[in-house]
C-alpha cells in the first residue's frame, strides 16, 4: 500500500484587504480626537489607537512583502488595492493630530508628508488602474457589484482631507489646497458613478453572499469622507485663498455636508437593516467586518466637523454617539480578527464569493 501524500496547507496570504485592519484601527483614533468636546483620557486612549495603527501598518507591510502574495488576480481582491493607500493615509493623519503629542510637530509633520505623499501616489494609481482592469480584463456582469468596488475611487478623498492637514505646514499651501480640492472633486463624480452600479445590483439582485454583506457599509465611506473633506478643506482655505474663495470654501462645507450627512444616516440605516436581516439566518466572520468601522468614523468626522463648524448641539451629540459605538464595534471586531488569524483561519484564501 502506498504511503498517502502529505496535504500542503494553503500558503499565507497577506492581501491588501488585511489593511483594512490598519484603516479601521486608525480612523477610532482620528475621529475620537476630532470630536467637539472634552473627555477626560479620550485623547490619551486615541493617542494609544493611533500608535497601534502605526504598528499594525509597519507589520502588514513587512508581511506582505516577506511572504509575495498579496495579488490573487481575483476581482474582489483587486478592489480592495484602496486599502493600503488610505491605511498610510489614516496614520499619517493621526500622526499629525495626535503623534506630535510624543515626538513632537516637527517630527509628527515629516512623518505625515512622507506617509501622505506616499499614500496619495499610489491611491492615485489605484483610482485609474484597477478600474480599468475591472472594464477592460474582468468585466463583470452586473449582479457581481458590491460595496469594495468604492475602495479604489475612494482613496484620493482620503488624501483631499488628511491632506488639509498639511496645508498650514507647506511651502505652497494654496498649490497643496487646490490639488486636495481637485482629488476630492475627482474621488466625488467617480464614487457617484460606482454607486449607480452598487444600487443597481441591490435592487435587481439583493446583498449578495452573507460573507460580503458588511461590505454594503463601505458606502458610508465616500459619503461621510467628503463631509469630512468639506470641512477640513474649508478650514484649510482661510487665510490661503483670497475672497470671494475663502467665503464660498465656507459655505460649501456646510451646504454640502448637511445633505451628505443625511444621505450618509439614511444609507446607514438600510446598510444596518440588511446586516440585521443576514445575521438572522447567519454572518460569518470575516476580514469584511472591518467594513464596520472606517466607513462610520468617516461619517463620525464629518458630524463632528460640521458640529464644531455650526456649534449645533445635536451635531455634536449625534458624533459622540456614533463614535462610542465604533469604538465597541472595533473592539469585537479587532478581538475576533486577532483569533481568526491565531487559528489561520483568516491568513488563507477566502472561497468564491
Amino acid at each position: 500500500m502506498l504511503p498517502a501524500h502529505p496535504v500542503r496547507p494553503a500558503p499565507i496570504l497577506i492581501g491588501p484587504n488585511w489593511f483594512a485592519t490598519v484603516m479601521g484601527t486608525g480612523i477610532v483614533a482620528t475621529a475620537a480626537a476630532s470630536l467637539p468636546l472634552a473627555v477626560p483620557g479620550l485623547r490619551t486612549l486615541a493617542t494609544a489607537v493611533w500608535a497601534l495603527a502605526g504598528v499594525l501598518l509597519t507589520v502588514l507591510v513587512v508581511a506582505a512583502v516577506r511572504h509575495r502574495a498579496a495579488y490573487t488576480g481575483d476581482v474582489v481582491s483587486e478592489q480592495f488595492w484602496g486599502a493600503p493607500p488610505m491605511a498610510a493615509l489614516t496614520v499619517g493623519a493621526g500622526t499629525l493630530l495626535l503623534g506630535r503629542d510624543w515626538i513632537g510637530e516637527p517630527a509628527a509633520v515629516a512623518v505625515d508628508a512622507v506617509l501622505w505623499t506616499a499614500g496619495t501616489l499610489l491611491g492615485v494609481v489605484v483610482a485609474v488602474v484597477i478600474p480599468y482592469r475591472l472594464r477592460t480584463r474582468h468585466r463583470p456582469g452586473p449582479d457581481t457589484a458590491f460595496g469594495g468596488r468604492l475602495m479604489p475611487v475612494v482613496s484620493p478623498m482620503v488624501s483631499a482631507s488628511t491632506g488639509a492637514l498639511l496645508v498650514p505646514y507647506v511651502s505652497a499651501p494654496t498649490v497643496l489646497l487646490v490639488a486636495c480640492y481637485a482629488m476630492a472633486g475627482g474621488s466625488l463624480v467617480a464614487a457617484v458613478l460606482v454607486f449607480r452600479g452598487i444600487w443597481r445590483r441591490l435592487v435587481r439582485y439583493g446583498p449578495g453572499a452573507p460573507r460580503m454583506v458588511p461590505a454594503w457599509w463601505i458606502v458610508l465611506g465616500p459619503v461621510g469622507q467628503s463631509v469630512t473633506a468639506a470641512h477640513l478643506l474649508g478650514r484649510a482655505a482661510d487665510g490661503v485663498l483670497g475672497e470671494p474663495y475663502a467665503s464660498g470654501a465656507q459655505l460649501l462645507a456646510v451646504l454640502y455636508g448637511v445633505p451628505a450627512l443625511g444621505l450618509a444616516l439614511g444609507w446607514a440605516a438600510l446598510a444596518a437593516a440588511i446586516t440585521v436581516r443576514t445575521a438572522r439566518a447567519g454572518l460569518p466572520f470575516s476580514l469584511t467586518w472591518w467594513s464596520f468601522t472606517f466607513p462610520v468614523g468617516t461619517v463620525v468626522t464629518g458630524a463632528a466637523g460640521l458640529a464644531t463648524r455650526t456649534g449645533w448641539a445635536p451635531l455634536g451629540a449625534l458624533a459622540a454617539t456614533l463614535c462610542a459605538m465604533l469604538l465597541a464595534t472595533w473592539s469585537v471586531v479587532a478581538v475576533r480578527t486577532v483569533r481568526g488569524a491565531r487559528r489561520g483561519d483568516l491568513l488563507r484564501p477566502a472561497p468564491p464569493a
